[in-house]
């Protein structure tokens, strides 16, 4: 039997939440190895993340099975309020599982997504949205201008061709250091990325808004053609036409997103110039081993690095690494 009232009937307001969501997606298994670093570099994204967005956000963490360290370090984040929503599954439910529950659950009207290893610099959101509210049939926006594959923006070019109050230009209006600075992050080599930035080029759209005129001085929009799945801002409405996620490997199938947008004919696009970067696993780009300039500092190598570098020997070695983690993590 029932004894008294449930107090929370006489609540008179409810907290709302904030009209954008970001939502991070964390996975970090074990503090040693490849993942050494990456609770550091979790904060470090988090600090840059709330440091100046631009726009009021509440904060979303999906952490997909981590490591105890990591999971109390999460919890009292959310404790001390600096993190709104936490989600903590027990197992890894790979990227497409994760944004099954994400994408669907995310409160907001607008959902900002991004990895745990992105440096945001700042106004990294509100250019964001600046770009999806003011282009029209706008799919995802990626707070990084760089080199992404055709195939995933055809329907952004032949949009851009024939629109009204647009102006489509191609050219190299990526600066070769913010073009290599990014690729460096990836594990490319300076001389491999020479040849494609050469070879390649980018795509830069102008948008007047219809509402505007030469009278009332409005500023034209720029973007670029282009997106990409780690860090994106979407509407939620738009993101629920694609779910759900059917991934079978936890990693490598995540540009279904991208295809499946291109081909329901969204625009995909990016601000024009850097305010998200990759970090990977490390610290080592604001350390300065990967230089801002996007030029690696010069170090001697040492001779265990060499051997350690040597076609055969790296790859032996990182084939039993992989056997190791997966003995343990599959």
């Amino acid at each position: 039997m029932r004894k008294g009232q449930n107090p929370a009937k006489f609540v008179k307001d409810v907290a709302r939440p904030e009209r954008i969501t970001v939502a991070l997606l964390n996975y970090i298994p074990f503090l040693s190895g490849f993942y050494a670093e990456t609770l550091d570099v979790l904060k470090v994204s988090l600090e840059s993340m709330r440091r100046d967005a631009g726009l009021p956000f509440d904060l979303m963490v999906f952490d997909n099975g981590s490591c105890k360290e990591v999971r109390e370090y999460l919890v009292k984040e959310k404790e001390e309020g600096r993190i709104q929503y936490l989600i903590l599954s027990a197992k890894n439910m790979g990227k497409g599982g994760a944004w099954n529950v994400m994408l669907t659950g995310a409160p907001g009207e607008i959902i900002s997504y991004t990895d745990s290893d992105v440096l945001f610099s700042p106004n990294w959101l509100s250019r964001s949205v600046e770009i999806l509210e003011t282009f029209p049939n706008v799919g995802m926006v990626t707070a990084r201008p760089f080199r992404t594959p055709p195939e995933f923006y055809e329907a952004t070019l032949k949009w851009a061709k024939n629109a009204e109050h647009t102006t489509l230009d191609d050219g190299q209006f990526i600066p070769w250091e913010t073009f290599l600075e990014f690729n460096l992050s990836l594990g490319q080599t300076e001389e491999e990325n020479r040849k494609v930035y050469a070879e390649t080029r980018d795509w830069r759209i102008t948008f007047r808004p219809e509402h505007s005129s030469e009278r009332t001085q409005s500023k034209d929009v720029i973007a670029m053609a282009g997106a990409s799945h780690w860090q994106f801002t979407a509407y939620k409405s738009t993101l629920q036409q694609f779910l759900p996620f059917e991934m079978d490997k936890p990693m490598g199938q995540v540009r279904q997103l991208d295809k499946r947008m291109n081909d329901a004919g969204l625009l995909r696009l990016m601000v024009s110039d850097p305010l998200a970067m990759n970090m990977s696993n490390t610290l080592g780009y604001l350390r300065g081993e990967l230089g801002r300039t996007g030029v690696k500092s010069k170090k001697k190598t040492g001779f265990v690095r060499r051997v350690l570098e040597i076609g055969f020997v790296k790859k032996i070695l990182l084939a039993v690494y992989n056997k190791i983690f997966a003995w343990y993590y599959s």
